[in-house]
């Protein structure tokens, strides 16, 4: 398997906006009771997003560079036996955030990615 340039992290607004002020974003809940951050490839964006953001207009859709946190990043096997990313060891220095972007989520699941997303 070849390494993205991009992962994508989803959090709300309302868990997100903290830290546009500090260097460290911790995530949302569920990576701190995991210990660890999900985050999701282009491919794995929709899915994620209709299984666990349905029905939310507050969501942030971050694209991570994946050269920024090197062997940090782990890939392990999940939904469907499909590799997902996961960063352990605490937080996601904002300084890999490349871009974010504002999502409306419908109740069904679905939403209009940024044409960015690749």
């Amino acid at each position: 398997m070849s390494t993205p340039e991009f992962v994508y992290k989803i959090a709300t607004e309302a868990v997100y906006a903290l830290a546009r002020s500090v260097s460290h974003f911790a995530g949302m809940p569920i990576d701190a009771a995991d210990g660890y951050l999900h985050f999701s490839t282009a491919e794995q964006l929709g899915e994620t997003l209709r299984l666990h953001f349905a029905g939310q207009d507050d969501v942030v859709l971050l694209a991570i560079r994946t050269a920024d946190l090197g062997d940090e990043l782990v890939w392990e096997p999940s939904r469907g036996g499909a590799l997902f990313p996961h960063l352990y060891g605490g937080s996601l220095p904002t300084s890999s955030i490349a871009w974010e972007a504002p999502l409306n989520v419908a109740a069904d699941g679905s939403c209009t990615l940024p044409e960015a997303v690749r």
